[in-house]
């Protein structure tokens, strides 16, 4: 029960704020937003790889709950771990500001999602990210970002 109710919490707070930060977006604004989507669509159909392909060589990123910065070959390394046969059955992601100096661009945005175990525990996460990009043909990948979940440890 208590996760059902952490969970549409979670999901009403998200609805809310996607009308509080409704604008209008430039067509690069929204080049950039539809790369973010992209690899959060990845990442909820569980396709660890695909999202990694969105990582620059260099890239260096900041979860609220690690002590120092990680690398792409960090990263992966713990995301692997802490995504191995979790599904991600509903996500949102709201963007809250997305700034762009010729090739690189900084966006700033809200998530939600729920989350499901392997073992079919049901629970709730929503945070804040930044993540820095850097544009590559067609592409923007992740040169840097900060952020994660906002539960308090």
């Amino acid at each position: 029960m208590k996760n059902k109710i952490v969970l549409t919490t979670a999901l009403f707070l998200v609805l809310g704020l996607s009308s509080v930060f409704a604008q209008e977006w430039s067509a690069a604004q929204k080049e950039v937003w539809n790369n973010v989507n992209n690899y959060w669509g990845l990442m909820a159909k569980g396709d660890i790889n695909g999202f990694l392909d969105y990582f620059h060589s260099d890239y260096i990123g900041w979860d609220n709950n690690s002590p120092l910065p990680s690398t792409k070959e960090q990263s992966k390394k713990w995301i692997a771990y802490a995504y191995q046969g979790v599904k991600i059955p509903v996500y949102e992601i709201n963007p809250v500001a997305i700034k762009i100096y010729g090739d690189v661009a900084f966006v700033d945005y809200y998530y939600a999602m729920a989350k499901e175990s392997q073992d079919g525990k049901k629970s709730a996460e929503s945070g804040r990210w930044t993540d820095i990009l850097l544009k590559q043909g067609t592409k923007w990948v992740m040169i840097g970002d900060h952020g994660g979940s906002d539960k308090k440890e």
